[in-house]
């Protein structure tokens, strides 16, 4: 079990960088508290798998240190960093028995007899195995491959932290969730630190207590699932998380008002004249949009379609030729394309230069 800090750590694969641009990972400083869980979330290429290598020590990072348990951590073999790290494609011994891939890492490690057999039958009991174990791995499934992988992982009773790779890339998606299940059950039950690297929202959000989210190379925000949904920290996070994501406008914003198109916003809070800032946008997830009949109040908005999702409906609207989403009413119906859009203002976000500005209380 393991602290992890990282200390202005930063990664180039290209020698001398001079600008954020050659930085597959920008420098962040950050804290993997022990047994947490923990997800990476964004899009291929944002950096999620170099920063879990250089946690893992399969890569030497261009600068900054990597500490665990307060110990710098230069560039010691991987193995003595006791980290396990379960990859997008499961690694099984197709010759040996489920039993014989589990006790693998533990052989390896000189433990014999009773210890050994008592570990093995514990990990394959928690990842519903016991039944499969003198199965060889050549005739398993994809997702009991994959549990061998987590096993062989978690077997390891020394283990400081578990890294995940996109574990469930290969999963029928109806096992997916009972897999994510079993791993946030398994996190519970065994005290470990998890940090787990996903490009889906949903894997991420269900699993970990704290999410991370990455985006060009940098850490735009850190929180918990509800924080991310309810007060993004960038306009990435709101666009990146939810479906559909948080609607961003350009704005004009003075005091406690925004004008999108000539029309007023109130906002919660107060804000000064944002100066120097080349771009102002307000951001409202459409779950704080509510549609309502034309004159009900709010902003004038002309609907384009309804989407019906089944627990919801989501309109497609325009506001002064701006699209965006907003929740409708299961009452409501509308007798033509005119309506008014109800916005939430304490949901009503400002951004300068895609950075959420706090602003004043009232």
């Amino acid at each position: 079990m393991a602290r992890i800090d990282l200390q202005s750590l930063g990664h180039s694969y290209t020698p001398n960088p001079t600008s954020d641009d050659d930085y597959a990972l920008k420098p962040m400083t950050h804290v993997w508290e022990q047994g947490g869980a923990y997800a990476l979330l964004g899009p291929s290429g944002c950096g999620k798998t170099t920063l879990l290598n250089i946690i893992s020590g399969l890569l030497t990072p261009s600068e900054g240190r990597v500490l665990f348990d307060g110990k710098d951590v230069p560039a010691p073999p991987t193995e003595a960093r006791n980290i396990a790290q379960v990859f997008q494609f499961p690694v099984v011994y197709d010759t040996m028995t489920v039993y014989e891939n589990l006790a693998f890492p533990l052989r390896n490690r000189g433990l014999r007899g009773a210890p050994l057999d008592a570990r093995v039958r514990e990990i394959a009991g928690l990842l519903d195995l016991t039944a499969d174990l003198n199965r060889r791995g050549r005739n398993l499934t994809a997702d009991a491959k994959q549990k061998i992988s987590l096993g062989r992982g978690l077997v390891r009773p020394d283990v400081a932290a578990i890294l995940f790779d996109e574990p469930l890339t290969v999963i029928d998606p109806h096992l997916k969730w009972e897999l994510r299940s079993k791993l946030k059950a398994l996190h519970r039950a065994l005290d470990l630190t998890m940090i787990y690297v996903t490009h889906d929202q949903t894997e991420a959000l269900t699993f970990a207590d704290k999410v991370v989210v990455m985006h060009d190379g940098r850490v735009v925000q850190v929180g918990r699932p509800q924080e991310l949904f309810e007060r993004p920290a960038h306009v990435f996070v709101g666009h990146f998380i939810g479906s559909p994501g948080m609607n961003v406008l350009p704005a004009e914003v003075s005091g406690r008002a925004a004008r999108v198109g000539g029309h007023v916003i109130a906002l919660r809070r107060g804000y000064p004249a944002l100066d120097g800032k080349a771009k102002i946008e307000i951001g409202v997830r459409p779950e704080f949009a509510t549609l309502a009949p034309a004159g009900a109040g709010g902003v004038p908005v002309r609907v384009r379609r309804l989407d019906d999702l089944g627990r919801t409906r989501i309109a497609r609207v325009e506001l002064s030729g701006l699209p965006m989403a907003a929740t409708v009413p299961e009452d409501l119906t509308l007798a033509g394309d005119e309506a008014s859009l109800l916005l939430d203002p304490a949901m009503v976000h400002v951004y300068a230069d895609g950075t959420l500005v706090e602003g004043e209380a009232a």
